[in-house]
C-alpha cells in the first residue's frame, strides 16, 4: 500500500471512490450521492489542488485508489488554530489492513508540521464503532454527542464530535 497526497490530476479516481463511499456508507457522510454525482470534475480538481496547510490523501494498492481522507482548515482568524478531518473512506476490500490508520497518520503529520494548528476536530456517526475505536486509538477524545445529526432514508442518527489536542503529549497514538 502506498499513501500519498492527492492532487488535481487524481480528481477522476477520487470522484469514483467518493461516490462509492456515499453509496456504500451513507451514514458516514453529511453529503449524499445524489448531491455529488453531478459534480463537475473541475470542482473536484479545485478541491484537490495542493495547498500548504490542508489536503487530501489517498491510499493506493497497485496504483488503484482504495481510500481517502481530507485535512481541512478553519478560515476565520479566531478559528485558524483548528483543522478538521472529513471525507474518510476506505473501500471494503482494503479495510482491516491498516489503510484507515495510514491515511489518518499522513493527515495528522501534515497538521503537526504546521505550528499554527493546535487542534483537529472530526465527527463520526455514533453507531460506527470501528471508526470510533480508530480515532480513539490515535488520541482523539469525544467532546459531545449531537442527537439527530443526520437524517438518512427517513431515519435519524446521532454523531459523536471528537478532537485531538496536538499539544497534549500524554495521549500518544497506540500502535
Amino acid at each position: 500500500m502506498n499513501i500519498r497526497r492527492l492532487s488535481s490530476s487524481d480528481a477522476l479516481a477520487y470522484q469514483a471512490v467518493r461516490l462509492a463511499g456515499l453509496r456504500e456508507a451513507p451514514l458516514a457522510f453529511a453529503s449524499s450521492h445524489a448531491e455529488e454525482k453531478e459534480f463537475a470534475i473541475a470542482i473536484l480538481e479545485a478541491r484537490l489542488a495542493v495547498k500548504a496547510d490542508r489536503g487530501s490523501f489517498g491510499a493506493f494498492e497497485n496504483d488503484v485508489l482504495v481510500g481517502v481522507v481530507t485535512l481541512g482548515r478553519e478560515d476565520k482568524l479566531k478559528l485558524a488554530h483548528k483543522a478538521f478531518i472529513w471525507g474518510m473512506y476506505v473501500v471494503p476490500g482494503a479495510r482491516r489492513k491498516g489503510t484507515g490508520r495510514a491515511l489518518l497518520a499522513e493527515a495528522l503529520a501534515l497538521a503537526r508540521a504546521l505550528p499554527v494548528i493546535r487542534q483537529i476536530n472530526l465527527s463520526v456517526t455514533a453507531s460506527n464503532a470501528g471508526a470510533l475505536q480508530l480515532y480513539e486509538s490515535l488520541g482523539f477524545r469525544s467532546f459531545g454527542r449531537e442527537p439527530n445529526a443526520l437524517l438518512v432514508d427517513g431515519e435519524l442518527h446521532d454523531e459523536i464530535h471528537m478532537y485531538l489536542d496536538l499539544a497534549d503529549t500524554s495521549r500518544q497514538p497506540q500502535r
